[in-house]
Parts: structure tokens; C-alpha cells; sequence
């Protein structure tokens, strides 16, 4: 096995699963999130368009696909640090990888580490959002 190679979809989520288990309570996995955030790589501005924008999601987030079905690269960004720590969650388990494996993986990391409890409804209703264009982007490519 490739050491250099990035983990499967279901590593990743395990690797988020674990992660999450080291804090004891919400407020510390809150401050997780946004320092992930954080991290994401820069966005470019001129992007920050109405194409990219994910709607149903109460904050502002873009969403932009390149590469094709074997290989599918996403960039995206929030104005809420919550949320692009939400979104550097997903990327991890769905950017680079194929259009099958996108489509074919269930974000199941989301209700193993209790985000399902603990987002309100619009930051669910805007993850489920973005879940399913980062989807409707695979399928289109696949």
C-alpha cells in the first residue's frame, strides 16, 4: 500500500470519529470545528459566485467541483466559522476521490459523533444541503 496515498472515504470517517472521541464534551468539539475551519485553504474570491453557492444553508457556502469521474477535487467556504469546519469535515471524506466512491458513501461520521444531536435544524437543514450538491455534482460527472 501507497503510505503517501490519502485514506479511503471510510478511514477518513473513522479517523473523524476518532478525533471527535478524544473531547469530553460539545463545547471543546465546537472549538475543534472552527479551528478546522480555519484550516481550509484559501478561497478564491471571484469564485464566491451564485453557481457555486449552496442554498438551503442559512450561512453563506460555495461549493466548487473540478476534476472528473475518476478523480473529483471540491473547494468550499462558509462566513460561518461553524460551518467551514463542517465543510472541512466533508472534504475530507468525499474530495478526491471518483464520482462512484462520492456517490456510493454515506456521511455516517456525522451521527457517530453526535453532530446529528448537537447542530441546530438550519445547520443541519445546510449540511444535508451541501451534502447533496457535492452528490448532484458526482452523479453530473459520473
Amino acid at each position: 500500500m501507497n503510505i503517501s496515498a490519502s485514506p479511503s472515504a471510510e478511514q477518513a470517517q473513522q479517523d473523524i470519529v476518532d478525533e471527535f472521541a478524544f473531547f469530553g464534551d460539545w463545547t471543546d468539539r465546537y472549538q475543534y470545528l472552527i479551528d478546522l475551519g480555519k484550516q481550509l485553504p484559501a478561497f478564491p474570491e471571484d469564485l464566491k459566485t451564485e453557481d457555486f453557492r449552496v442554498h438551503g444553508c442559512q450561512s453563506m457556502v460555495w461549493l466548487v467541483p473540478s476534476g472528473d469521474a475518476t478523480r473529483m477535487h471540491f473547494q468550499a467556504i462558509s462566513d460561518s466559522a461553524i460551518v467551514s469546519g463542517l465543510i472541512a469535515l466533508v472534504l475530507r471524506v468525499y474530495s478526491d476521490r471518483s464520482a462512484k466512491d462520492i456517490l456510493a458513501t454515506q456521511p455516517r461520521f456525522i451521527e457517530a459523533i453526535g453532530l446529528a444531536k448537537h447542530l441546530s435544524p438550519t445547520r443541519s437543514n445546510g449540511l444535508a444541503a451541501m451534502l447533496a450538491k457535492l452528490k448532484a455534482y458526482a452523479a453530473a460527472a459520473g
